[in-house]
């Protein structure tokens, strides 16, 4: 007994880690036996078209309806029937089973879990709060020798409760089966990813992630789980990121707040959301611009690089985080950096472009760039933002709106956002406030610009924790807790939506609450970040020195 009373812990951790296993077994087992009478996702013709696009539920290109088209993307029963023959516009939206099968029952499954997913976010809540205020209270004590069971546990059963939940919950059935058809491609030839009928619309990084995928999926013991294999990339990088930020966290916070921290990443329902149920690479993506912001906020600008060159290649959107490194090349004012970042940066365009431009040409990926950003000539495309919240959505980007088209608000927004964050790095002058500065930049690129899709906020959720690890202020966690909660109902919403066969979200109560909140959460971002800034300013001018707090207090 004197023995179970010291090891109550670990007893009662390993007990949790082991359940959650045998309970991810018998969740792969039930799939796989679906499996075997299920045929296999196919990617027929008719289903996808020539740059087919897993960034959004519409259809890319000048297949979109557009302001004066008469077409109303609501009325469609799915995402790729803007450019499907009208012979086949009578063809429900068809969805992935459990298995990964095709089948045409709607989001009559995904309905089903519903209240699951609701009460496990309430749950997420309280437990969050929880534990938080135990830990503020001091309540809350590990000690060290602990350190490595509560991480296993936490890591362990998050991967297993992800499995789970992919084996379990219908997904978004477009996005995984353009992300099929790529890996199939990839793996039988890779040079023909970017060309023929079902041509990617992706940078080529994320190409060799489905490759490895691909590869994994053509073997017999593995072609059940294909769809599975899909999510396992953004499922690992889900725990990759968690990980990240405990190392982090615990560098310069208490052991128990940095568990903490990562639990929260790790079980949040946004997260949970984006990689296992809808199949997305958001969290892929995520993770390449944490460890970039990371690698900047500890000098290793070269590195960083690496990984920021990565981010842009795997998707557009990486862009928004360029300023960041080039207000740090400005702050050290040291050419040495500038030619570090340079030859990292072309260096990785080189070794990640090159097997592809060798066939399409040296001038391809701009043509890609060009035609991606083209895509959604929306003001929002069921973003839960600015323009939703006026009733935007859906609304030509070329649209007036008092003497500007909604596109030319967008670009001003990001001008002055740009702004907002290089006014904080000066002011700050310090590495730390990296994060803070991509927090600004991506939060106010999704409120403020156009083009914006549902799940663009993702980023918003690590960036806040990583601003709170280095800035140390406590309203900063209450803003990823915010970004969480709106990125959830967003994502969760528009994904019910589509499963339903809605492509379009109608101006209602969700939208409009959802996108007030995300606009009040950036304007308190501003406050917050502002007051930071000029706090430590001031204080370092009453001391004559910055102080740096390294503990949680």
């Amino acid at each position: 007994m004197a023995f179970i009373r010291k090891h109550l812990l670990k007893i009662s951790l390993s007990a949790m880690l082991l359940l959650a296993g045998i309970l991810c077994i018998l969740s792969l087992w039930n799939y796989a036996g679906t499996a075997q009478s299920s045929q296999n996702v196919v990617i027929r013709n008719s289903w996808i078209q020539p740059g087919g696009n897993s960034d959004s539920n519409l259809s890319p290109g000048n297949n979109n309806p557009g302001p004066n088209s008469g077409v109303n993307p609501s009325n469609r029963q799915n995402s790729r029937e803007y450019s499907r023959p009208s012979s086949d516009r009578s063809m429900a939206a068809p969805k992935v089973d459990r298995a990964g099968g095709m089948n045409r029952s709607g989001a009559g499954e995904q309905n089903n879990y519903v209240p699951q997913m609701i009460g496990y976010a309430v749950l997420f809540l309280i437990l969050s709060v929880s534990g938080y205020y135990l830990m503020a209270k001091k309540k809350l004590k590990i000690s060290a020798s602990n350190e490595k069971i509560v991480l296993i546990t936490l890591l362990g059963v998050g991967f297993f409760l992800r499995l789970i939940m992919a084996s379990s919950i219908s997904s978004h059935s477009f996005d995984l089966n353009l992300f099929k058809n790529w890996a199939t491609t990839a793996a039988n030839n890779l040079s023909q990813v970017y060309q023929g009928r079902s041509a990617s619309d992706y940078p080529p990084f994320y190409i060799y992630v489905l490759l490895i995928v691909g590869k994994l999926g053509n073997l017999p013991a593995l072609s059940p789980y294909y769809t599975l294999l899909l999510k396992l990339p953004s499922i690992l990088a889900d725990l990759a990121s968690s990980f990240l930020l405990f190392k982090l966290a615990k560098k310069y916070l208490t052991l128990e707040l940095s568990l903490l921290i990562s639990a929260f990443y790790a079980f949040n329902p946004a997260i949970l959301l984006n990689s296992a149920v809808w199949g997305q690479v958001d969290s892929f993506f995520t993770l390449l611009i944490l460890a970039a912001i990371v690698l900047l906020s500890e000098r290793r600008i070269g590195l960083a690089t690496v990984f920021f060159a990565s981010a842009v290649l795997m998707k557009p959107q990486g862009i928004i985080f360029l300023p960041v490194l080039f207000f740090e090349l400005i702050r050290q004012k040291s050419l040495k950096s500038w030619l570090k970042v340079l030859s990292s940066g072309i260096v990785t365009a080189v070794v990640i472009l090159l097997p592809f431009a060798w066939n399409l040409g040296s001038l391809w990926i701009f043509k890609l760039y060009a035609s991606t950003l083209g895509e959604y000539p929306y003001a929002s495309v069921n973003a839960f933002n600015f323009f939703s919240l006026l009733g935007k959505n859906f609304t030509s980007d070329a649209a007036s709106f008092l003497g500007l088209s909604y596109h030319n608000w967008g670009l001003a927004a990001i001008v002055l956002l740009t702004l907002a964050a290089w006014f904080l790095y000066i002011k700050g002058k310090s590495r730390e406030y990296a994060g803070a500065a991509a927090l600004i930049l991506i939060a106010g690129v999704f409120s403020f610009s156009t083009r914006m899709h549902e799940r663009y906020l993702f980023p918003a959720v690590a960036l806040a924790i990583l601003a709170y690890i280095y800035l140390r202020d406590k309203r900063l966690l209450l803003l990823a807790a915010g970004f969480s909660t709106t990125s959830y109902v967003n994502t969760y919403y528009v994904l019910l939506k589509t499963l339903s066969g809605t492509n379009s979200i109608t101006y209602g109560p969700i939208l409009v609450i959802t996108s007030f909140l995300n606009v009040v959460l950036f304007v308190y971002l501003l406050k917050v970040l502002y007051e930071i800034v000029m706090g430590r300013r001031d204080a370092a001018g009453k001391t004559g020195k910055l102080k740096i707090v390294a503990k949680y207090e």
